[in-house]
């Protein structure tokens, strides 16, 4: 795969940045052209931290152009912060609004809309809508249990909400699943409805057969199911289902969910992956056998020669709940003979090993496993408005974090000098992804959670997307207890149009979870 060269903010850069985060703006780094790209840079321009580290306390952010204002989720103060960016080197808060169990912000027409979880986040969650110039509580609407995303129709009527359902227990006689559902709310008569799934719990076998993964212990469908995030279009709302390696295709008009899609498997046997994080090393190599799940988190659209296009990013996610683990490591593992060879070689923690897997990967009669299937793709895909693959970043994200820091190769955020401690488990972890047009090219922006930073993929050809950069503003040289290890954990990534910006250009805003910074790169 031909790469573009891309731009970048080393660790030495990263340091001297972040002295000068709210005095002046960065050199700007520009990227090599490819496939027509005339190239584009990003410059970071100002961040606002919380000063809170490792809490949620900067996750989802959305943007007003009429006031110039970020509303940024704050989970651990129970608020969403709003900045003003009217200098946006210099971020700062003015004021927040009260929203406890906040999950997701949106804005829409002067509008903002919160989704909020419950105390108990089993039980029915709410939208509580703002109004975006005062802040003004204006009214709430119930909607299904654990309320992850929200966001607004293009025209603003309404609003289309992923409510995950996540379950609290899978104990026998202490079970608390609720049903995953997407909830679509007329802003204007303040009706909700809510399209569930209930009408597919009857097709466990065939959903299962197409390859929709059905995981939870004695679960129905409905409650299985547990909706993570949406992109809208028109009267259609794409809602990615992460633990089930699937998208839920929703109708908006009528409230009900068209179809489940599954999304298929990744053949790591035929691109490369770091599996191991105690071979002191960077492998990417081939593994026959392993498969991912693609198990996008984030999703947008954009439109191309009159077609529908979804992007997505792969991160993974595993179960983990009281009584129920779906995560595995190889080593604790019977691989078939006929299927692996060299099983017992296979099994060490510096070839398969330490890769995580899913416990409910193919095997045969014996209870061998036949096929590994690890969680992610680490990667970025492009997919057609039925859901089928167009284009996938294969192991492009891995190499590029390789060639651009070898030093911090599949880091964690949760600590710096974590060289390679992600690669048995989804890698550089892509969360957020966003699209927007730059010089008449459309490009996709996606966060990778774990190592952190944005890459660019220039999608104007939804068949040959090219790497159009990675910049990160992570400096590895800091500490994250202390808040001076930059930006870590990109969660929501943003796009603002030029015609929307205070400079006049394209601007990408992230709010990144563990550092808890809201940072602002402008788009060049």
């Amino acid at each position: 795969m031909h790469v573009v060269q891309p731009f970048r903010v080393t660790a030495a850069a990263a340091t001297a940045l972040l002295s000068l985060t709210l005095t002046v703006a960065p050199a700007q780094a520009t990227m090599s052209p490819g496939h027509g790209n005339k190239g584009i840079g990003l410059a970071f321009l100002g961040r606002f931290s919380t000063g809170s580290v490792g809490t949620g306390a900067s996750e989802i952010t959305s943007y007003d152009p009429a006031t110039r204002q970020v509303f940024v989720v704050n989970a651990q103060a129970g608020t969403v912060d709003v900045l003003d960016i009217r200098d946006p080197r210099r971020p700062r808060r003015v004021t927040s609004l009260a929203a406890p169990g906040a999950n997701s912000v949106a804005v829409g027409k002067g509008l903002v809309a919160v989704a909020q979880q419950a105390e108990s986040k089993t039980g029915q969650g709410r939208v509580t809508l703002f109004q975006a110039r005062s802040g003004k509580k204006l009214r709430e609407f119930r909607v299904g249990a654990l309320p992850d995303m929200v966001t607004f129709t293009e025209d603003g009527r309404r609003l289309v909400v992923a409510n995950e359902g996540e379950p609290a227990s899978y104990c026998a006689g202490a079970v608390d699943d609720p049903e995953g559902s997407v909830s679509v709310i007329d802003v204007a008569r303040g009706t909700v409805r809510t399209a569930g799934f209930r009408a597919f719990n009857g097709q466990a076998g065939k959903l299962r057969a197409a390859g929709v993964r059905l995981s939870g212990p004695e679960a129905t469908v409905a409650r299985d199911l547990e909706p993570e995030y949406v992109t809208v279009a028109g009267d259609t709302a794409w809602v990615t289902l992460q633990e089930n390696n699937a998208v839920a295709i929703v109708d908006l008009d009528r409230a009900e969910v068209e179809r489940i899609v599954p999304l298929g498997l990744k053949d790591f046997g035929e691109v490369g992956v770091d599996a191991s994080d105690k071979d002191g090393k960077i492998d990417i190599r081939p593994r026959p056998g392993v498969k991912g799940m693609y198990m996008p988190d984030g999703v947008a659209n954009f439109r191309s020669r009159g077609q529908t296009y979804l992007v997505t990013a792969n991160e993974g996610d595993g179960r983990e709940w009281d009584c129920h683990a779906d995560e595995v490591r190889v080593k604790e593992l019977t691989l078939s003979a006929g299927a692996f060879a060299g099983a017992a070689e296979l099994k060490k923690d510096t070839e398969l090993g330490r890769l995580t897997v899913a416990a409910d990967s193919p095997k045969d009669a014996s209870g061998a496993y036949t096929e590994l299937y690890a969680f992610g793709g680490r990667s970025i895909s492009v997919r057609s408005a039925t859901g089928a693959l167009v284009w996938d970043s294969g192991d492009e994200l891995e190499r590029l974090i390789a060639r651009e820091l070898p030093e911090e190769f599949n880091a964690d955020n949760e600590e710096n000098d974590s060289f390679d401690s992600r690669s048995d488990n989804k890698g550089p972890e892509p969360e957020g992804v966003t699209v927007g047009e730059v010089r008449g090219r459309t490009y996709a922006f996606a966060g990778l959670e774990r190592v952190s930073g944005v890459v660019a993929y220039d999608v104007t050809d939804p068949r040959r997307p090219a790497l159009a950069g990675y910049l990160s503003t992570r400096d590895f040289a800091g500490s994250l207890e202390q808040g001076t290890a930059g930006d870590v954990g990109p969660e929501g990534v943003l796009f603002v149009p030029a015609e929307d910006s205070p400079t006049r250009r394209p601007l990408l805003i992230v709010g990144n979870e563990v550092s808890g910074t809201t940072a602002v790169y402008e788009v060049r």
